[in-house]
């Protein structure tokens, strides 16, 4: 019998959090004496959904505290788990209904253009600054006067080295984010939107190279080579076409793309998304390729289990060492019509010990 597989859960953005949080301390200021669990949050598609209260906690009379624990269903965020604060504070009464929003201990600074927030602001994107507003809006009224709401991220600066803010330009912490207040899981979007604005800061910063890595090791390769600024250094993951093509939309000069072997293949054979779940790379469809497209076949092919082994037994003989650059080039002529006449596509292969072994062209 087989089971039906479960749905992924959803979760909420840091966004969310913070808007929820700010929510349930103005709740809070408003009736002291009520004990806040859950608030009723709107979210940006219109629906109002319940988001989950740590704590709240009185300052004084014009000065409140709440905490969500963010929660990030079951996507592999840094961010799960992390509490978000929102301290809500009324400077003035009065008509004048100014909400200002800023960012607290833990939450990143932008010191660099090309994001869709300026330097020297905090790194809180549009859409959660709106969704705080709202949320204040919704519980104090239109008559609210000044009111400050600052966000902190108690744990923010810990978590910040495990994202890639301080090669965007954020320093101190990590990022309040959503563009819908939900976090899918294994987020396509979250990952190709990264690399978007990974390039737009590369521009923005005036630079006219960079480097796209299939992986860590790739890219480390890549950086002990090339003479760049971190800035160029953009971790694609496996969205080898969708890289390509956004990079072809911007003014850059030059494209180097760096990836070992096994993703080398994939992409010479035809794939664009070189993810496993898209499908495994099987030797046999690799030693086929090779037949195929270069008249080539591997003697030994009865002992090769996997793609990483056909490498290494490739490097061990010249004739194999050719085959390496007949992919190589096969893949560079593939990868080229990409991007337009005017921008230069440097192909870097990467060899399991972290070495550029071959380059294209």
């Amino acid at each position: 019998m087989f089971r039906k597989k479960a749905r992924l859960k959803e979760g909420f953005s840091t966004g969310a959090c913070a808007a929820a949080a700010a929510m349930a301390a103005c709740i809070c200021l408003k009736k002291p004496d009520k004990i806040i669990q859950t608030v009723e949050l709107p979210f940006p598609d219109g629906i109002r959904r319940t988001i989950k209260i740590s704590w709240t906690k009185n300052l004084s009379d014009t000065k409140a505290r709440a905490c969500v624990v963010k929660d990030a269903g079951d996507d592999p965020d840094i961010t799960h788990g992390a509490e978000i604060w929102a301290t809500v504070e009324i400077l003035s009464h009065g008509p004048q209904n100014k909400i200002e929003i800023v960012g607290g201990k833990g939450v990143g600074r932008v010191t660099k253009p090309g994001l869709a927030v300026e330097p020297g602001q905090p790194a809180i994107n549009p859409v959660p600054e709106k969704m705080i507003t709202k949320a204040v809006l919704g519980v104090m009224g239109h008559d609210t006067g000044c009111i400050r709401v600052t966000i902190t991220v108690p744990d923010g600066e810990r978590l910040a080295e495990k994202t890639l803010n301080s090669r965007l330009g954020i320093v101190g912490g990590i990022s309040i984010l959503g563009t819908t207040g939900i976090v899918k899981p294994i987020s396509e979007a979250a990952w190709c939107a990264t690399i978007s604005v990974s390039m737009d800061v590369a521009l923005a910063v005036g630079l006219d190279t960079i480097c796209l890595s299939t992986g860590r090791s790739s890219e480390e390769a890549a950086m002990k080579t090339l003479c760049l600024k971190k800035e160029a250094f953009i971790p694609m993951g496996d969205y080898v076409g969708f890289s390509l093509q956004e990079a072809a939309k911007r003014p850059f000069g030059q494209v180097t793309l760096a990836c070992q072997w096994s993703k080398l293949v994939k992409m010479a054979m035809g794939w664009d998304q070189t993810h496993v779940r898209f499908g495994p790379l099987d030797p046999k469809a690799a030693l086929g390729f090779l037949k195929k497209e270069f008249g080539i076949c591997v003697e030994s092919h009865k002992e090769i289990n996997t793609v990483r082994q056909l490498f290494l037994l490739l490097q061990k003989e010249t004739e194999g060492q050719k085959t390496i650059g007949h992919v190589c080039r096969h893949a560079y002529k593939r990868l080229r019509n990409f991007l337009p006449r005017r921008q230069r596509l440097e192909l870097l292969l990467v060899s399991y010990d972290k070495e550029i072994i071959h380059k294209e062209p």
